[in-house]
């Protein structure tokens, strides 16, 4: 019976409000409420604008080096391996491709925003 009561009350107060919001509108008509917003850019623009590829390349590189790094994660639950000789060498190995694709991302300033 609870049940049912507060089903009814539930119905009865959701489509009452409803029909209020429906019946009785705010009606402020501004021209900056009549256009559309896109995330602070002029809808009616120019959609091809000029992107800057610096990012776009250190946006790439970090995706990479962020999922390997991930590797890492269960290096934890690794440890308790009965093999501890091979599951270390194998994490250095990943650690040493990482810090040599670190260094060759530095020597070709490719990390550098500015020139």
């Amino acid at each position: 019976m609870n049940l049912l009561l507060s089903l009814l009350i539930n119905s009865l107060l959701s489509t009452i409000l409803v029909t209020l919001a429906f019946f009785i509108p705010q009606i402020n008509v501004y021209a900056e409420k009549v256009h559309a917003y896109e995330c602070g850019f002029d809808p009616m623009g120019s959609a091809r604008l000029p992107f800057s590829m610096k990012f776009f390349l250190v946006a790439i590189t970090f995706l990479l080096f962020d999922l390997e790094i991930a590797l890492l994660l269960p290096l934890p639950w690794a440890m308790q391996s009965q093999n501890m000789y091979q599951m270390m060498f194998l994490s250095f190995s990943l650690l040493t491709i990482l810090s040599l694709g670190l260094a060759y991302e530095w020597v070709q300033k490719s990390l550098e925003w500015t020139e």
